[in-house]
């Protein structure tokens, strides 16, 4: 039978291997935030690796007979730019543990020069997308600082995400190009109808014969501003079937794999109405599926995001074709037990050499820890839309409620951290609208991120607010969510006018601020979302405080990190 392994503690290893690993010794550090440095004799390191490597691998093999064959899949998904190694939060269940210096292509170069020896001729190594955008370094290269460090990690296959055209349709087929790795994509093509890349590739591995479809998000028109995807048209999932359908029927595949950049809602949607896919490997939504999703005869799976994590799938095929196992781990790479590989550690050294100085620019201190890992509130945006509030005068300011950034940790807040919590600079502006306005505009919202139809989820998490307190139910009917909308400890008024601020969305209608529609009194300044948050952090410096809880779920079970894991109950360790 195919089973999950489900990891919990060193970096998903199960609890009956613990013992094997060398315990916690004296010179092994502290994960915590005063033991930055975490420093590891690199004999020491070099045989942890080795141990941990080995450990993974046995513990997600079942016996092979000598006539079955083994594929791994090693699966990356929504790096959003973050080369360097970086603050990162992993947690169980209520227990948050905050590591100064995690992830980083370097540590997965780490694991798949290791699985590579390993497994000689088993292995494929993919990409899910979101790769270009997220960080300064990228912005100011429309990507192309991506480019080599990606390129060092030795993948096979990629997709685009929805980020992707984020510095336009040219400058994404120029970036395209530069990758010494395949991109499929099933569902984008030009003006003319011409598909940008091959929607699938054959792959045959150790004797599994694989086809494996790209599809990526058709609403990249409407999430990302229209401007960005001039050029270019996206098509549905209806393109998906046939393309299963003739791997199955014509090409004669063992197993069918879809990458996809959709979020992992509409993900487990595509496994319930595409038949003959055994694997999706889903990206977008950033989520950490410690175990794998199941229905039917697929799999989905996700590998959270930001370079912290390494996704690896085993599929066993029997002589007969047939997949008569599967596991999945999903790997956090924790400074402790992955080392930097040293190669692609100087590689991406010399990418962002020339970035350096203007990324360590100094804009701020904290004093806790910022974070960016809830869908109702986070730490990270509300200094964002305090900020826009404190620039603007308005009564109330809204920013997007972004997923990508990892967290900032206490002391300095740079340049780079800026560029990392909006790596689209936007200019600010203001608007009157009423209490009805709002209403409408947050029952729209709940329903983007909450609504029960996959297909009908919109955009990323909630939007982030200053000067307004929302509680809402989140399993009450659409439309009825809202219980409350409270200004100035007052229950909004539905005839009153109030001043709203947010960043410009670039091919927004005019009337509309961020996105309440029919505001009045539009006001464009030339205060950027950037400028906002450097002048609050100069009056507001050090940040002591996470802020306020101000959009409270009524029926929530504590804090909420997933549009989709919580509520079925398939959670993180």
């Amino acid at each position: 039978m195919s089973k999950a392994c489900r990891g919990h503690s060193m970096a998903g290893l199960p609890r009956n291997m613990k013992s094997r690993f060398p315990q916690k010794q004296e010179r092994q550090p502290t994960r915590s935030a005063d033991n930055p440095e975490q420093r590891l004799d690199m004999k020491y390191l070099i045989t942890a690796i080795t141990g941990i490597i080995a450990l993974i691998s046995q513990s997600l093999a079942t016996e092979i007979d000598s006539d079955n064959r083994r594929v791994s899949l090693a699966y990356i998904n929504d790096v959003h730019a973050q080369l360097d190694p970086h603050p990162e939060l992993f947690w169980s269940g209520r227990k948050e543990d905050y590591v100064r210096n995690a992830g980083g292509l370097s540590r997965i170069a780490t694991v798949f020069k290791e699985l590579r020896k390993q497994r000689p001729g088993e292995m494929l190594f993919l990409d899910g997308g979101d790769t270009i955008q997220g960080s300064g370094p990228a912005a100011w290269t429309e990507g192309k600082v991506v480019v080599d460090p990606m390129n060092s990690l030795g993948l096979d296959i990629a997709i685009p995400g929805n980020w992707a055209v984020t510095y336009g349709a040219d400058a994404w087929k120029q970036r395209a190009g530069e990758f010494n790795y395949k991109m499929i994509a099933a569902n984008m093509s030009d003006d003319a109808g011409k598909q940008l890349f091959d929607p699938y590739v054959i792959k045959e591995i150790n004797g599994v014969r694989l086809g494996i479809i790209g599809f990526t998000e058709p609403d990249i028109p409407v999430r990302q501003p229209p401007f960005m995807s001039d050029g270019l048209k996206f098509q549905e999932s209806e393109v998906l079937q046939p393309l299963v359908d003739e791997l199955r029927n014509r090409e004669k595949v063992d197993v069918v794999v879809v990458v996809s950049h959709i979020g992992l809602p509409r993900a487990v949607g595509l496994a319930e109405s595409l038949k003959g896919v055994d694997i999706i490997l889903s990206a977008d939504t950033h989520e950490r599926t410690y175990e794998p999703l199941v229905r039917g005869d697929t799999w989905i799976v996700e590998a959270g995001a930001f370079a912290s994590f390494v996704g690896l799938l085993d599929i066993t095929v029997s002589p007969e074709n047939k997949i008569i196992d599967r596991s999945w781990r999903l790997i956090e790479l924790r400074p402790e037990l992955f080392p930097e590989d040293p190669e692609v550690k100087q590689i991406v050294e010399t990418a962002l050499a020339p970035h350096r100085e203007r990324m360590n620019q100094v804009i701020g201190h904290t004093s806790v820890w910022l974070a960016r890992y809830q869908v109702l509130n986070t730490s990270i945006d509300n200094v964002v839309a305090d900020a826009i509030r404190q620039s603007t005068g308005a009564d109330i300011a809204l920013s997007n409620g972004y997923r990508f950034a990892p967290p900032t940790a206490p002391g300095a807040i740079t340049e780079a951290d800026l560029w990392t919590w909006l790596p689209i600079n936007l200019e600010l502006k203001t608007g009157m609208a009423s209490g009805e306005q709002m209403r409408k505009y947050w029952e729209n919202e709940l329903q983007n991120v909450f609504s029960r139809n996959p297909d009908e989820l919109f955009g990323g998490w909630l939007p982030r607010i200053s000067g307004l307190t929302v509680e809402f139910n989140r399993n009450a009917e659409p439309d009825k969510r809202l219980r409350n909308l409270i200004v100035d400890d007052k229950p909004i008024d539905p005839e009153k006018m109030y001043s709203l601020a947010a960043g410009h969305r670039p091919g927004a209608p005019e009337d509309n601020v961020h996105r309440v529609a029919g505001c009045r009194l539009i006001r464009k300044s030339e205060i950027t979302t950037h400028d906002a948050v450097r002048n609050h952090l100069k009056t507001n410096s050090p940040i002591s405080s996470e802020g306020d809880p101000n959009v409270r779920c009524i029926d929530c079970p504590g804090i909420i990190r997933s549009q989709y894991l919580q509520e079925i109950g398939e959670k993180a360790p």
